[in-house]
């Protein structure tokens, strides 16, 4: 009976909220601003996409449309004499007003409507191709993501799909460590919890997406003024807190518990921020995993608007991350697969890691653009041990502690000029502070024996840069060219301290043949800074990698392509082929191996004595079928064929770590009336190479000390997994009330409970009682080999919540 009962409540709720839901508007409301002065705009047009009439900016800019129907609606901005605009997914909702904030960019002609994301659009002459936008909701609906933004990512061209657990963002066949990421202009080091140093990467995104309005991610034609990058460059745009009212977000995850509040601290100013916690170990730790993740994260954004002419932006992310060791799977020799759990604790390192970031920004606007000011400190601290069989009373087989510090301060100018020409310019400095202290053993594959490494390192250094480039367009804007160039030195070694050896060159084409046609083209000349991990290894006292031999990471790009934006129906389709060619890459002096093949497990990389002449390439073609919300679908096609490839000692190309071959990403979704909407993304994966276990770590000697296998590298990647695939589930259902809302989704990752392929894991023979090793009796000195099939094909369920007040 009361099971009876609850279900003709719940069913009754639905009803009643179908019929609230039905009556339900909102309102949006806003300002219009040139997007080089930052002067309001008054008498724009503003209308909801697929409607003839809407309202218009005041004086001021500003502008309010009422009775929006709740949901998801895009808003078309209009002016005579500028790009008109589209920006998309606005979530409307009777319990608040949606705020937005749209620039304008001056038009010499009349011209097509301009496609942006969020209230801004992506330079278009400076990166005319390899960009892409995702906006906030794209990543909260995204199946099998976890409102994850690394996850979200690998439904673009380029972007591999790691089958791990991790979020290693590898972008056509480049390392995790060759991405930059910036927060309104304010350079972050990682966006992910449990970084592996000198490398990037870790299992969890550490940026709350409800902050996030925007990301451009660029795949090539990086800006002159963002160096560093080989790879990518990710442009995350915080959102602008409201000024009108304090309202609150509370958000039960997949793995973690977050509350987001936002509202005015002035009449001119304004503060976002949000903390999270994880619940993530709980789960681990009940279903017998052998490691417990643990991480708190911070973030906050705070704006003032003194008058048009300034804006300070002050923004802070923090996090605190804990990978403990379950150890109480140890004590069950009953315990099903007991003895495979010993072997994977005794490869993990427990680790305790913090970080943060805090930047300012002004920005200070002239008729013909704007200063831009930034200065920002970011730091890093890393602890990483292990004590021999995990028995705290036992000796410390592995202690590493790091810390890396940089104090960074950037001036930027952005100019524009008559019939389209466009500049920017600026410097960049850095005082950057590293130290690191390590003591283990580490096997020699050339020796066969366990060499003693134990050193303290402490070192001060400079980095500087400086930048420029310049936009023109021609023939009635239907052919744009650009052409930019910097120069980057550092004081960290003497082969670094030039900086005209870090010439870095880039032009970039575009020519509009037909409305909604383009050809695209880009090629440039970019360099990276070896990791501090690196230039901080130390022997004897000497930094033995620092010194005048030391070079920058070179890599040589080419881009070409063509795309055809639709964008009265939110369409786009492109079709884009890469070359990235590799100099100075660092090589293991121990191993014989380029650092790039390593960094995607937990850890540290680069922490070792290296040459600089290791050579690479990775070349391929992407293609992008996107269709953005229009009439409640959407939908998105993303094919990449890529080789990554890397010399070995011989001058042979052989695969890299990321030669996935082929990627395929596959995602839709509808929205319904009555707050339903249903998504399905569908990834496919070529199988990653890998190399095979070194035999010769079975002896008794490495064993006993490290606890696991080493890779024989003289065999690197000669193997390869079998192809991956995953099909992800989502289902979410919204309720809008006046003064709050709710939304419950449901979310099923590897719905077929397809197996993830890893490569088989070598483990000795051990005491099934004690789960200590067994010495072989037909080879003396060495442990049996014991073969251990790590893959795995869990139906991943998942429920959330998210409550706004």
């Amino acid at each position: 009976m009361n099971k009876w009962f609850s279900w003709v409540l719940v069913g009754t709720l639905l009803l009643c909220t179908e019929s609230i839901w039905a009556q339900s508007s909102g309102v949006i409301r806003g300002r219009v601003s040139d997007q080089q002065t930052n002067e309001s705009i008054p008498f724009a047009s503003i209308v909801l996409q697929g409607e003839m009439s809407g309202t218009a900016s005041d004086l001021d800019g500003r502008f309010e449309l009422t009775n929006v129907p709740s949901g998801l609606r895009n808003v078309q901005v209009n002016f005579l004499g500028y790009d008109s605009q589209t920006v998309f997914e606005i979530e409307v909702s009777p319990s608040r007003p949606a705020v937005i904030q749209v620039e304008l960019r001056p038009s010499t002609i009349a011209i097509e409507e301009a496609e942006v994301v969020g209230s801004r659009r992506v330079t278009q002459a400076e990166a005319p191709l390899s960009v892409r936008s995702i906006g906030t909701n794209e990543i909260k609906r995204n199946p099998g993501g976890g409102r994850d933004i690394s996850k979200a990512l690998r439904t673009l061209p380029g972007v591999a799909a790691i089958p791990s657990f991790r979020n290693d963002i590898v972008v056509r066949g480049g390392a995790p460590n060759e991405n930059r990421f910036y927060i309104d202009g304010i350079e972050i080091p990682n966006i992910n919890h449990f970084a592996t140093q000198g490398a990037s990467g870790g299992p969890v995104g550490m940026i709350n997406v409800d902050l996030v309005e925007n990301i451009d991610f660029f795949s090539g034609a990086f800006p002159a003024s963002r160096g560093n990058a080989l790879s990518s460059v990710m442009e995350f745009s915080f959102k602008e807190a409201r000024k009108d009212e304090w309202t609150a977000n509370m958000v039960v995850g997949t793995s973690d518990l977050g509350l987001t509040i936002e509202g005015p601290t002035g009449e001119k100013s304004s503060l976002i921020m949000s903390m999270r916690r994880s619940y993530l170990q709980l789960v681990f730790k009940a279903i017998g995993l052998p490691f417990l993740p643990i991480y708190n994260d911070y973030q906050f954004k705070w704006t003032a608007r003194p008058n048009d002419r300034n804006v300070v932006t002050v923004i802070g992310l923090g996090a605190l991350d804990n990978f403990e060791l379950n150890l109480d799977i140890a004590g069950d020799t009953t315990a099903k697969d007991y003895l495979d759990q010993i072997a994977i604790l005794g490869t993990l390192d427990i680790q305790e890691q913090w970080n943060y970031t805090q930047g300012v920004k002004w920005d200070r606007y002239q008729d013909n653009g704007k200063w831009t000011f930034v200065a920002s400190r970011n730091m890093l601290n890393n602890r990483a041990y292990k004590h021999l069989d995990n028995d705290e009373d036992s000796e410390l087989i592995r202690d590493y502690l790091s810390q890396e510090i940089e104090n960074k301060f950037r001036t930027e100018r952005k100019w524009y000029g008559a019939s389209g020409l466009e500049a920017t310019f600026g410097a960049s400095y850095e005082y950057v502070k590293y130290n690191n202290k390590t003591a283990e053993k580490r096997f020699n594959p050339q020796t066969s024996a366990l060499d003693t490494v134990a050193f303290e390192t402490d070192f001060a250094g400079h980095k500087y840069g400086a930048f420029a480039q310049v936009n023109r367009s021609f023939a009635e804007e239907r052919l744009t060219l650009s052409i930019g160039t910097r120069v980057d030195g550092s004081t960290a070694a003497q082969g670094l301290k030039n900086p005209f050896r870090q010439l870095s060159t880039r032009a970039s084409a575009s020519y509009s043949f037909a409305p909604g046609w383009t050809l695209n083209a880009n090629t440039g000349v970019y360099f990276q800074l070896p990791a501090y991990t690196l230039l901080g290894y130390d022997v004897d006292g000497e930094r033995v990698n620092a010194t005048a031999d030391t070079r920058y990471i070179k890599n040589r790009q080419l881009v070409a392509g063509l795309k055809w934006d639709g964008s009265e129906r939110n369409f786009v389709a492109s079709l884009e082929g890469f070359y990235k060619g590799y100099e100075h890459t660092p090589i293991s002096e121990l191993q014989g191996v380029a650092l790039a093949n390593l960094g995607a497990d937990f850890g540290v990389v680069g922490n070792e004595a290296v040459s600089f002449d290791g050579t690479g390439r990775s070349y391929g073609a992407e293609v992008l079928l996107q269709q953005r919300l229009y009439k409640g679908f959407y939908g998105l096609v993303a094919y990449t064929f890529v080789r990554s490839e890397y010399e070995d000692g011989e001058g042979e190309f052989v695969p890299s770590s990321w030669d996935n071959r082929h990627i395929l990403s596959l995602t839709a979704g509808k929205k319904f009336e009555g707050g339903w909407e249903v998504g399905t993304r569908l990834l496919f994966s070529g199988g990653l190479p890998y190399t095979p276990t070194d035999l010769t770590s079975l002896s008794q000697e490495s064993w006993d000390f490290y606890g696991r296998p080493l890779l024989d590298y003289s065999l690197l990647n000669t193997e390869r997994n079998r192809a991956f695939h995953q099909l992800d589930l989502r289902i979410d259902k919204k309720w809008f009330f006046e003064r709050w809302s709710l939304d419950v989704f449901m979310e099923v990752q590897n719905i077929t409970g397809a197996v993830v392929p890893q490569p088989s894991y070598v483990d000795v023979v051990r005491n099934p009682l004690t789960g200590s090793p067994v010495p072989s009796t037909v080879n003396p000195g060495y442990y049996d080999a014991r073969q251990l099939d790590p893959s795995s094909g869990a139906v991943l369920p998942a429920l959330g919540i998210i409550i706004e007040l």
